[in-house]
């Protein structure tokens, strides 16, 4: 039973990591649309913001730009999904290993 589990979770490892391969660029990040003068949402404009080792940054990003921007911030947020999937498998996969695992039906 524990052979058959290890094989399991290191085929679902292989496959995050397939996965993590295919990503090209990517951004951390929030893109939002604001305003020059909200109240009357005139001068629009987009602003990329988001923390990098540590310290928050703030970009202005052009119009022709923000589908680029956008495509780059969810490959960035399937980056952070598949990191924290193959963590949680490793994690099992050495719990498996020392006798430790889930009991399952």
């Amino acid at each position: 039973m524990k052979n058959k589990r290890l094989c399991h979770l290191e085929k679902r490892i292989e496959k995050i990591k397939r996965d993590l391969q295919k990503i090209t660029e990517m951004r951390p990040g929030s893109l939002t649309r604001q305003y020059r003068i909200p109240q009357d949402k005139v001068g629009p404009y987009y602003q990329l913001s988001y923390t990098h080792k540590m310290k928050s940054h703030t970009e202005y990003i052009r119009k022709e730009y923000v589908a680029a921007i956008r495509k780059h911030i969810s490959h960035y947020k399937r980056f952070k999904r598949l990191v924290q999937q193959w963590v949680e498998l490793a994690i099992e996969h050495s719990q498996v290993q020392m006798g430790k695992g889930k009991k399952r039906d």
